[in-house]
């Protein structure tokens, strides 16, 4: 695609620092470094994300996630990793081809942050909306 900044990296028109290649994958730091080691990793064929991504892309992309990640922890000296994708711009999706970042983490004040809410459970709508999302 000629205007995504990814693309350019993997066509090489763009340097990147990159941890790990293949003939289908890329692994390269994210320029941001939200946290030491920040890795973001790119199937190097063209998707806008993993919603529009099929099985066996998805596949090949997921199958070098643990080995990636678990270099960039062996490197860093992380006690742990966070594994995130964002799909489109109201999760979070700033460059419009599928990525998944790999956050090394290092201590609870380190510079990432991610808050859950947990709310009491309804029972009854979870079923009716398992229901739902299984039906369409």
């Amino acid at each position: 695609m000629a205007n995504c900044i990814f693309c350019k990296i993997i066509a090489g028109e763009i340097p990147a620092s990159k941890v790990y290649e293949d003939e289908e994958i890329l692994a390269f730091l994210d320029i941001s470094q939200v946290t030491p080691g920040h890795t973001l990793v790119v199937p190097k064929k063209h998707f806008r994300n993993m919603l529009e991504m099929n099985s066996k892309a998805a596949s090949q992309l997921f199958a070098r996630i643990p080995d990636i990640a678990r270099k960039v922890m062996k490197a860093t000296g992380a006690r742990g990793m966070n594994i995130i994708n964002n799909n489109e711009e109201i999760a979070g999706q700033s460059v419009f081809h599928t990525h998944v970042h790999l956050a090394p983490r290092y201590t609870e004040n380190d510079d990432l942050k991610l808050t859950f809410v947990a709310h009491e459970p309804n029972f009854p709508a979870l079923a009716e909306l398992a229901e739902k999302i299984s039906k369409a």
